[in-house]
């Protein structure tokens, strides 16, 4: 075929999902020339799976996401049906925010936002091969023969690689939705010595509402104070739909059980490895055998729309046996299938072969995000996105990447989770895996991470405007309620209205407020001389307060971690002759190359015994040195 060089581009980004969309926009408002190319502009921020943004950990994630700039957050304040806090009652470290979206609205709004980025073009096109000059890539070939060159190059190509779907017995070639393949990338990929794998994922299916008995369902209703994804939102006001909650039972577990063998999973089948955290319905019925019941969540998938998504019943089940399975459960007697459930294989990377800047260790200025690099979850995806459009800019700019370390971000978890510990199955972020989830909050996601944000050219004055009016309030109010005192006749008619034990001499404001029955708010009728606060101000100050001592105790751990990390290893160390360090930490060592001894502390296979020998051949060469 001819080939025909249609355009030249600083950065160009393969696929428009939800780490495409991030990592374009990133470059493209950094100043970078950018082109985004998919294989159907209908993919374009898509969500073929769950119509929802947030949850558990990965409400976090767009709290971050948006307090460096990215986009995430504010699609979703603009196009959600529904939304709600999450785990409100534990601690404020694990509150997650979690959105209904129109997910046809979703995907217009940024699309319409890509479209007006002046430095960002995108296009419909099948990207069939890389072009890779001296080990370096610069830029893509079309299956038209159009030529578009670049300086680095972006793969966020989700569950398109060699995509196959399984309906049963049913296996066939297909992207997610429906959609085309991307085969020809997949090949070329692994010819280009990348280290490929076969991950799964699965969907479930999608029902007409007017055929469903909500008697028989529990209502489920958004909450009644809406709380803002994107800081640069301090109040919104919107009509909420409503979701339902109904379960399994022994009918429903009964035909999967009678079908095992018609299921792809079970059939032998899929090759791929699939989310152990999000299995299918015939997945949880065979591991938990003595569960009488899961629940499912009904989810209107837009406003503009009659389907609903039923959370919690992905299947490879073949369409009859879904049929039978749904008309078990109370409510979906009747139900129609419009879309039935599916599982989908595809390839991506092992993501041992990335540097922590998400650019591949193979190809020099190739930088990799989102399932490609075996996560799973829209925000997951989002979040590398947005990290590997601002390093491939700073790797075009001669500077060092943007690293966010373990104590500084969810974000900086889960790529330091893909990178230095790798995956065997579809990562995905939970509250868990941070260590330091006290600091990590999303209220102070802000706090955390838009001066970063700011300092590396992502955010914008009118966002850090707000970052320094917030940061400036929250400091000057702490320290009025410091220097606020009331006296005992003041204050212990209210402390006895809120169930709380009274005082017997004066007391801050700021004393007060740390005891669990206090709030900002019901403090008001004793506090004559407080400010306007933002909601995002009171919540990161009230929580700043109640859990001080905590987070004290807190930051003491995260400085015993930060010596660790600044403990740096040179990329030129040859592991192989440091005496002392066993065989497969030589070998784990000199292949993922950490940049501290942090880092190589969290390498699978490196021993504490490994880190010992590590410091003491630092100190040895420090000595020398001196």
């Amino acid at each position: 075929m001819e080939k025909f060089l249609m355009g030249e581009y600083d950065i160009i980004v393969i696929g428009a999902g939800h780490a495409g969309c991030e990592a374009g926009l990133a470059a493209a408002r950094m100043g970078k020339k950018t082109l985004m190319l998919s294989i159907n502009l209908e993919a374009v921020a898509m969500m073929p799976c769950n119509p929802s943004i947030g949850g558990t950990g990965k409400g976090h994630l767009v709290r971050e996401i948006d307090a460096l700039g990215g986009q995430m957050g504010i699609n979703i304040d603009k196009t959600f049906i529904q939304s709600r806090m999450l785990n409100t009652a534990k601690g404020p470290a694990v509150h997650s925010l979690r959105a209904q979206a129109d997910k046809t609205r979703y995907h217009l709004e940024m699309k319409k936002t890509i479209e007006m980025e002046p430095l960002l073009d995108m296009k419909q096109g099948e990207v069939v091969d890389l072009i890779v000059e001296d080990g370096k890539a610069c830029g893509v070939v079309l299956r038209t023969g159009a030529v578009y060159r670049s300086r680095a190059v972006i793969l966020a190509t989700g569950t398109f690689l060699a995509g196959k779907i399984f309906i049963g017995e049913s296996v066939y070639d297909s992207g997610p939705n429906g959609l085309a393949p991307s085969v020809e990338l997949a090949e070329r990929l692994r010819e280009y010595g990348l280290p490929m794998r076969r991950f799964k994922t699965g969907t479930p299916a999608r029902v007409l509402a007017d055929s469903l008995d909500y008697d028989k369902m529990i209502p489920q209703d958004g909450d009644s104070e809406i709380v803002p994804f994107s800081f640069m939102n301090d109040e919104l006001e919107k009509d909420q739909v409503r979701c339902w909650l109904t379960y399994t039972n022994e009918k429903t577990h009964d035909v999967i059980r009678a079908n095992f063998h018609r299921s792809a999973l079970f059939g032998g089948k899929i090759e791929g490895v699939g989310p152990r955290y999000c299995p299918s319905i015939e997945d949880k019925v065979n591991r938990f055998a003595d569960r009488k019941r899961h629940q499912l969540f009904i989810e209107p998938e837009g406003l503009d729309t009659d389907e609903m998504y039923i959370q919690g019943m992905s299947s490879s089940l073949p369409e009859d046996v879904q049929q039978a399975f749904y008309e078990t459960i109370d409510g979906l007697e009747n139900l129609k299938i419009v879309r039935p459930a599916y599982a989908i294989e595809y390839d991506c990377i092992d993501p041992l072969d990335l540097k922590i800047s998400l650019e591949n260790r193979t190809i020099e200025n190739l930088f990799c995000s989102g399932q490609f690099n075996g996560s799973s979850g829209y925000e997951e995806a989002a979040a590398q996105g947005l990290m590997a459009g601002i390093n491939a800019v700073l790797k075009l700019d001669g500077k060092e990447p943007f690293v966010l370390d373990r104590s500084q971000a969810y974000i900086g978890v889960l790529l330091d989770d893909l990178v230095t510990k790798g995956t065997n199955e579809p990562y995905r972020i939970m509250t868990s895996r941070a260590e330091y989830r006290l600091m990590l909050r999303q209220d102070n996601a802000d706090l955390r991470l838009t001066e970063l944000g700011h300092e590396v050219g992502l955010v914008k004055e009118d966002r850090y405007g707000r970052f320094l009016e917030k940061k400036a309030a929250v400091e000057k109010e702490t320290q009025r309620l410091q220097r606020t005192i009331v006296s005992p006749e003041k204050a212990n008619p209210l402390l006895e209205e809120l169930g709380t034990a009274s005082i017997k001499s004066a007391q801050s404001l700021h004393e007060l407020l740390r005891r669990p029955e206090v709030t900002y708010d019901n403090i008001a009728p004793i506090d004559s001389d407080r400010p306007e606060l933002s909601r995002h101000q009171k919540t990161s100050m009230e929580v700043e307060i109640k859990y001080g001592g905590y987070i004290q105790k807190q930051l003491a751990q995260i400085e015993k971690f930060k010596r660790l990390e600044g403990k740096k290893l040179s990329s030129d160390i040859d592991y192989s002759k440091i005496d002392g360090l066993r065989i497969e930490a030589r070998q784990k060592l000199n292949d993922l190359k950490p940049l501290s001894v942090g880092q190589a502390s969290r390498i699978s296979g490196v021993s504490p015994a490994d880190i010992n020998v590590l410091l003491i051949h630092l100190e040895k060469n420090a000595r020398r040195r001196k």
